[in-house]
């Protein structure tokens, strides 16, 4: 069906141009521009706080054809995603939940989705150069001028985006996955227990995914939700089972107030983390974190249980890592490994109840055979209920 088209451009801060179409809402954006390989899940990838700040690339070749539906599949409260970036958008809808197309979905939330550029020769150059800088644009179209104000955005190295997406006051979540068919979580499956039965706990909240929430919910923990800069003493005021770092956005290292409340709490309560929770808490024990080249996004990575030898194909959304080398003078024994290029992906203490995976355990999108990690954080938390002597935790 024609329709009309609106001129844009991308160009990146090492001057590789790329022109195409708007399909979102019309403006210009400087963004981290990197790459999703997924195939599935823009919409939970879109609304993932994680992503803020960037403009993702999808390497699937049409994007968009199950469409939108808006609340239930939103992993925060709207789009975080500075842009989408893919080869063809489609204008059909072809799903009995879905409630617009993409590119309306865009529209209407004021976010930036360009099309008909070739993703191919763009992931390419991502992945031989590293993640770049760039500028999308349709109020500009002049190449020189572009790159200047590529050039001008700013380097996630150093920069806290946690205290830009977390939550402003605390709140209870007490939503569950609920009866989704076939595909949801097997745990969900489960029969039901008494909402709070399995104690409190409370996550911190660096940029929350809500299906991690669900799957606290679901094993019938109360939970808690507070700002990213809670302090230590607060957490522990409110007398928590468990607590959990949460993922989010931008430079784990720049997150200091989160190290140092990770740190205070280490020993007192059963403490896990997800992604970036899992570098606060890495950081909090004395290793060290680094830049990747290009990060590792989508929802079909490999990654090694070290203690079972069991394989999971697994979720990832990150562009920072736990520098491995260091991890000999902390007490932290490493649990996790990608098969894709030997990043580290968890870690555990040798000796108290506390764990973290780097790869997302919810899913969302993406598959559920990691979702035992949650498993792990409960039985960890009933032996601190009980008051038991606590061994190595484990997510497991």
């Amino acid at each position: 069906m024609p329709r009309d088209t609106v001129p844009a451009k991308l160009v990146l801060e090492d001057g590789r141009v790329f022109p195409g179409e708007a399909f979102g809402a019309p403006g210009e954006v400087l963004a981290e521009v990197v790459f999703n390989t997924g195939h599935t899940g823009y919409q939970e990838v879109l609304s993932d706080p994680s992503y803020t700040g960037q403009a993702v690339v999808f390497t699937v070749p049409i994007l968009g054809i199950y469409g939108v539906a808006p609340g239930r599949d939103d992993e925060s409260d709207g789009p975080k995603a500075a842009a989408i970036i893919c080869r063809e958008a489609s204008q059909v809808a072809s799903n009995h939940r879905s409630r617009s197309t993409l590119g309306a979905y865009l529209k209407e939330r004021r976010i930036f989705g360009l099309e008909g550029i070739d993703t191919r020769a763009l992931v390419v150059h991502l992945r031989e150069n590293g993640s770049k800088n760039g500028v999308l644009s349709t109020e500009d179209l002049d190449d020189a001028s572009l790159l200047r104000k590529a050039k001008t955005a700013p380097d996630m190295n150093g920069l806290d985006l946690a205290k830009v997406v977390t939550t402003k006051t605390a709140y209870s979540w007490k939503e569950p996955y609920g009866d989704e068919g076939p595909w949801r979580p097997t745990h969900a499956r489960k029969p039901a227990r008494e909402p709070g039965s399995a104690g409190s706990v409370i996550v911190v909240d660096f940029g929350v995914k809500r299906g991690i929430l669900r799957h606290l919910v679901d094993r019938a923990f109360e939970v808690e939700v507070v700002p990213a800069q809670t302090r230590a003493e607060e957490i522990l005021e409110r007398s928590p089972d468990g607590v959990l770092l949460s993922n989010g956005p931008g430079d784990p290292a720049a997150v200091t107030y989160g190290i140092d409340a990770a740190r205070k709490l280490l020993g007192k309560v059963p403490l896990y983390g997800v992604c970036l929770g899992h570098q606060i808490l890495a950081l909090a024990l004395g290793a060290q974190t680094r830049k990747m080249k290009f990060g590792h996004r989508g929802s079909n990575h490999p990654v090694r249980d070290n203690e079972t030898g069991r394989v999971l194909i697994t979720s990832h959304n990150h562009g920072f890592a736990v520098d491995p080398t260091h991890l000999s003078r902390t007490p932290l024994v490493a649990t996790h490994e990608s098969l894709f290029d030997g990043t580290l992906e968890g870690i555990r203490h040798k000796e108290l109840p506390c764990a973290a995976v780097q790869f997302h355990p919810e899913g969302s999108p993406g598959p559920h055979e990691a979702e035992s990690f949650f498993d792990g954080f409960a039985r960890a938390i009933e032996k601190h209920r009980s008051r038991a002597p606590l061994p190595a935790a484990s997510e497991r």
